[in-house]
């Protein structure tokens, strides 16, 4: 097997912003990754909109990287606009039974569950998503969702300065009074997409 499948250290890291741009508020992950390529980032950070082209996201990942950080719009039962940042708990290769996956189709768990059978495992995988209000017809995000955007870049950019989460009781204060209770972090065991598994939108 080459490196990439097993997991070799690589020092790469690739943030990915996924959505459709004529569903509302599913296009949050896409707005995401265009304010990031704006900004400087970190030695061997790749910020890349992947639509919904899930297989060429999945593909790219078998390509061998430390860091893989997935931007979405996903529902979790949380108010419209909340940002969380969630640990991906991929299973092991034959966990899922097949590696099929329709090409438009950018759920989290379809992402993660095609890149396990095929045998690829990032070093880690973090989902930094957002509670939409509406994912209709249409373009735009709705307001709660757009006001999350700065929110979700100051994420994404935290874990890349720190290679993670923070954590519970990680952070810094500043962050707590800017982002308020719409910022969710440090993820527990049962607020993990689990790859294989239906965790979206959230039931309990």
């Amino acid at each position: 097997m080459t490196g990439a499948m097993t997991g070799a250290m690589t020092g790469r890291t690739l943030v990915a912003g996924v959505g459709n741009v004529f569903l509302r508020d599913d296009a949050f992950g896409v707005e995401v990754v265009r304010l990031l390529a704006e900004r400087p980032q970190p030695p061997g950070v790749q910020i890349r909109d992947y639509g919904i082209r899930g297989v060429h996201l999945v593909y790219e990942l078998l390509n061998g990287y430390d860091l893989f950080v997935l931007v979405d719009a996903a529902p979790r039962g949380h108010a419209p606009g909340t940002v969380s940042v969630l640990e991906a708990d991929l299973p092991e290769q034959d966990a899922t039974g097949q590696a099929l996956m329709d090409a438009h189709d950018m759920t989290p768990d379809a992402i993660f569950g095609l890149l396990s059978a095929l045998g690829g495992r990032p070093g880690r995988s973090l989902v930094v998503a957002c509670e939409p209000a509406d994912v209709g017809a249409g373009m735009g995000l709705s307001e709660p969702v757009r006001d999350a955007l700065p929110h979700a870049v100051r994420a994404v950019e935290e874990i890349l300065a720190q290679g993670g989460p923070t954590g519970e009781g990680g952070g810094r204060d500043a962050e707590q009074a800017d982002q308020g209770d719409r910022h969710r972090r440090g993820a527990g065991a049962g607020d993990r997409f689990a790859a294989g598994h239906q965790a979206v939108p959230r039931t309990s």
